[in-house]
């Protein structure tokens, strides 16, 4: 019996023995099934257009599912304060938490068990409510950027170096509003900027060289023994401020310095940190960050993974000198706090805002992105949209305010790996805290 091509047609169970009817066979197959959906979405956008909460539950319903949004906390007793560094607790929910304890004990509530149960309903509430209060009190410190610069004389030069800022921003939509509106979006950058005057005590106690640092550092740049990383360790000196960079000979008959012995020597010249660039075995590029806190530690191993110099940027900037401002995002935990003060001390307490330079330290899955950029207000052009807030409404005070940004770098990525109780010796001295402790992935250090 001869078969004809209509009886070749897809259907259930039946496959051609021909690989190019097989090809064309699930080509038919993936047609039908793209026209499909295309009906059921045009089915489904006809049936929301007349009825718009049927879009609202639809879009409460496909929220997608990130390893973030899966993270697992801790309970707030999680033990002794010697481990705190391996605490998975949000520290910022935990100072709430704890002041709203206070002020129902005020009350009487404390011992009432209708009383926690409604200090857990005024606690959800607080979050979910007074968002927008808390990121207009950070907004209102980290949003120094919108203060006027028009007593920098040598703005005009600095504008044209911006790609998208075709025209220079005029003096009255610089200056700073009145009052500046909060953002309530969660994601907005007021709310992932971390707090750090909510720093556990006991953490303070623990470790008062990183708490306790000077208001302008000074910092020594070296590298690991034998290495070829000069160029970057100049690079690292144009990062932080008041920096110097000395190189570790590799002379066969030199002396070599130990960690301890160049630790030893910057502290007597009065710096406050040895920053050490550590190069990877194979090949000439950076494979970690140590910086220890002089006089007596601690010390911070780092990994460094994705560098990229600021040569190798398209439309690169560059560094003019100026002590930029800091940006610390998402240190959340005792571990978190801890690594955020660190950098602060690294760099000077009062930035000079005429040279509009922010480095930002986003952490994101205990992963360190550090980035370096200028930045410049300009005009909105008529083809832009303003900001929105949560109800798609302009945010007020910033409607015809625009930033340009240009990246300075270096750009790279840092990993806690370890930190020791003192300067670094031998291997397998005493550590306070080590990583890859913990084998769950959705459970993060910081």
């Amino acid at each position: 019996m001869a078969f004809s091509k209509d009886s070749e047609a897809p259907m259930g169970g039946f496959k051609p023995k021909n690989k190019l009817r097989r090809q064309q066979n699930y080509l038919a197959i993936k047609k039908a099934r793209e026209s499909q959906k295309r009906d059921e979405r045009f089915k489904r956008k006809r049936e929301e257009a007349k009825n718009p909460s049927l879009r609202e539950e639809r879009q409460a319903r496909n929220v997608p599912q990130t390893i973030e949004g899966k993270r697992v906390w801790d309970n707030d007793n999680v033990g002794d304060e010697d481990d705190a560094l391996g605490w998975a607790i949000d520290v910022e929910r935990l100072a709430k938490k704890r002041k709203m304890e206070e002020e129902a004990a005020e009350r009487g509530e404390a011992g009432d068990e209708n009383g926690e149960e409604g200090l857990l309903e005024k606690l959800k509430k607080r979050d979910a409510g007074n968002e927008s209060d808390e990121d207009e009190e950070v907004g209102d410190e980290a949003d120094s950027m919108l203060e006027s610069d028009s007593e920098d004389e040598d703005e005009d030069e600095d504008e044209d170096d911006f790609s998208d800022s075709d025209s220079a921003p005029s003096k009255a939509k610089r200056k700073q509003p009145s009052k500046r509106a909060a953002s309530p979006t969660p994601s907005a950058a007021t709310t992932a900027a971390t707090n750090l005057d909510i720093s556990p005590e006991f953490l303070k106690n623990k470790f008062p060289a990183v708490f306790d640092q000077k208001e302008t550092p000074k910092v020594l740049v070296t590298t690991s023994i034998n290495s070829t990383l000069h160029k970057e360790a100049q690079i690292l000196t144009t990062l932080f401020p008041n920096s110097n960079y000395i190189r570790r000979t590799a002379h066969a008959h030199a002396h070599k310095y130990s960690v301890r012995e160049i630790a030893q020597y910057a502290s007597n010249r009065d710096y406050t940190a040895l920053v050490i660039l550590m190069e990877a075995h194979h090949e000439k590029k950076p494979d970690g960050l140590d910086i220890v806190l002089l006089p007596a530690g601690p010390h911070f191993h780092f990994s460094v993974s994705n560098w990229v110099e600021g040569k190798k940027l398209p439309g690169h900037g560059k560094d003019q000198g100026f002590y930029p401002e800091l940006i610390l995002n998402h240190f959340r935990t005792p571990l978190g706090m801890l690594t955020a003060h660190l950098f602060k001390g690294m760099f000077p307490a009062q930035p000079e805002f005429q040279g509009r330079t922010a480095v930002t330290l986003h952490n994101q899955r205990d992963y360190i992105f550090l980035r370096r950029h200028r930045y410049i207000f300009r005009d909105k052009r008529p083809s832009e949209k303003s900001i929105m807030d949560a109800d798609n409404k302009p945010v007020k005070g910033v409607e015809d305010i625009r930033v340009g940004m240009q990246e300075i770098g270096p750009r790279c990525t840092l990993k806690l790996r370890r930190i020791d109780r003192g300067i670094q010796h031998r291997s397998g001295q005493e550590w306070q805290w080590k990583a890859h402790s913990e084998k769950e992935r959705t459970r993060f250090a910081m």
